[in-house]
């Protein structure tokens, strides 16, 4: 299949796949939504800006698992045991439950339901290399894929590390880079509909130290 006429019905797949979990997830993401404003002062959702597809830059959506002062009160990345995470938010973080809103940046073509991780500007302009820079930009990115699944428990692993951002910048992110171009290299439905199996299988498993390799 070519990868035009792949990427055309990947769209169509994304689009109704969307539609259908959040019109099914729809009551599930009320309560969260309802504990996410009970749980600490501040918005339900949390919008962060992401580069997607040819760099265009977009708003992600996450249901808000920090205090709404989180931003200006600690580092770049968020290690497991950050005060900044509230009680709701960290059961939100453990199930993954948080990334529920990115079904409507899927829906709005931002994001497609498999793909590279989405990424903040700063890191794809400054620890990017040019050739897989412009690899992860050609495709939109998406909210599980490869490098999502082999990352899931991040945020232990940077807890266990004596300088968590050095650890990210140098040693996790080019693996996360690496793992982004083997996607976008070898995009199919295979390799798609086994992320998806993987990322159900791995929301299912709870238990931190199962996926603690990379």
């Amino acid at each position: 299949m070519g990868s035009g006429i792949y990427s055309g019905l990947k769209r169509l797949a994304d689009v109704a796949m969307a539609m259908l979990l959040l019109i099914v997830l729809s009551p599930l993401m009320a309560v969260v939504a309802v504990a996410v404003k009970l749980g600490s002062p501040g918005p339900v959702f949390y919008r962060h800006v992401r580069c997607g597809r040819s760099g265009r830059r977009f708003r992600m959506i996450k249901f808000r698992t920090m205090r709404k002062t989180a931003d200006q009160e600690g580092a770049a990345v968020t290690t497991a045991g950050d005060p900044r995470v509230t009680k709701v938010g960290r059961f939100l973080r453990k199930t993954k439950l948080d990334e529920l809103p990115q079904l409507w940046n899927v829906l709005c073509g931002d994001m497609s339901i498999v793909g590279p991780r989405p990424q903040v500007a700063f890191f794809i302009k400054s620890h990017y290399p040019d050739d897989e820079r412009r690899t992860i930009l050609s495709v939109r990115p998406g909210i599980t894929g490869p490098t999502q699944v082999m990352c899931r428990h991040e945020e232990e692993m940077l807890a266990e590390q004596p300088d968590p951002d050095s650890f990210y910048k140098y040693t996790l992110l080019p693996r996360k880079i690496a793992s982004d171009v083997w996607y976008v290299r070898n995009v199919g439905p295979v390799e798609d509909l086994r992320c998806v199996a993987t990322t159900a299988i791995a929301c299912i498993n709870l238990n931190p130290a199962g996926s603690r390799t990379l």
